[in-house]
């Protein structure tokens, strides 16, 4: 397995992983247009950056996840904010997803940031329990939205 920061050439095979995501995250809907469109903002962006991890020769990325810094008060600084986890099921269960999580760790540290935080659906206790043998707590705090238009 190899682990890489993901390029322009990635985002087909990301947006599908994310899809296959979304159909388990009640809160979100697939939809290619968008999430290649938001993929292509966040590879062009400074503050943001995805990796893929690969198998073999193959540079067919078998898992991905995205991350993007924002400013904390609570922390003086820099802050990273992990998303779009997602592994492919057959390659579950290999240390792809704690490899992903180990680059943005790694990616946050270079640039600052000394705390990750991330959202898990709470009906995907497969992610709870992945997220929490890596030592990340539950917080008091609840995510909520409002769409503006």
């Amino acid at each position: 397995m190899r682990i890489r920061q993901a390029g322009y050439p990635d985002i087909p095979s990301m947006a599908k992983m994310i899809g296959k995501l979304f159909s388990i995250e009640l809160d979100f809907s697939a939809d290619i247009a968008k999430q290649e469109r938001a993929l292509l903002a966040l590879l062009g962006s400074e503050t943001a950056a995805a990796f893929v991890a690969t198998e073999g020769t193959s540079d067919t990325p078998i898992g991905m996840v995205t991350v993007q810094l924002t400013i904390s008060t609570a922390q003086g600084g820099p802050s990273g904010l992990l998303e779009d986890m997602f592994v492919e099921k057959k390659y579950r269960g290999r240390g792809v997803a704690t490899a992903l999580v180990k680059a943005v760790e790694k990616w946050c540290l270079s640039r600052g940031a000394d705390r990750v935080q991330l959202l898990v659906d709470l009906t995907n206790e497969g992610a709870l329990k992945f997220y929490s043998s890596l030592d990340y707590k539950d917080t008091r705090m609840v995510c909520r939205r409002r769409f503006i238009h």
